[in-house]
């Protein structure tokens, strides 16, 4: 009987593990998905804000822009700060790389290009 036990145990072993692993699965995707219905509402605003940008905005753009603002909203209060957003709200110039000039110092060998 003890052998019994032993696989009875490791069988709930198993099948614990089997739903974990299924619901990190299921979390994956429902990110999946949040991720890309805000990619699909900031395509869309960038779309009417060009229009409006362009000259070609219809009757019903500025209703749309707030329509698409509001749920974007909602989507982050349900989901979390939306990729790439924290970039978007600063005032700060971007950094701007090395230049790679002639003021650098030439590499080892006394090479310059």
């Amino acid at each position: 009987m003890a052998l019994m036990d032993k696989m009875k145990q490791q069988a709930a072993q198993l099948a614990q593990k089997a739903q974990e692993a299924g619901k990190a699965g299921q979390a994956k995707i429902e990110d999946a998905q949040a991720k890309r219905r805000a990619d699909g509402l900031l395509r869309e605003l960038g779309a009417a804000a060009y229009s409006q940008r362009n000259g070609t905005a219809t009757g019903d753009t500025d209703a749309q822009i707030e329509r698409l603002v509001g749920e974007l909203k909602k989507h982050e209060e349900e989901n979390g700060a939306l990729a790439g957003a924290s970039t978007l709200e600063t005032d700060e110039e971007p950094t701007a790389p090395p230049s790679g000039g002639a003021t650098d110092a030439p590499p080892e060998g006394g090479f310059t290009l």
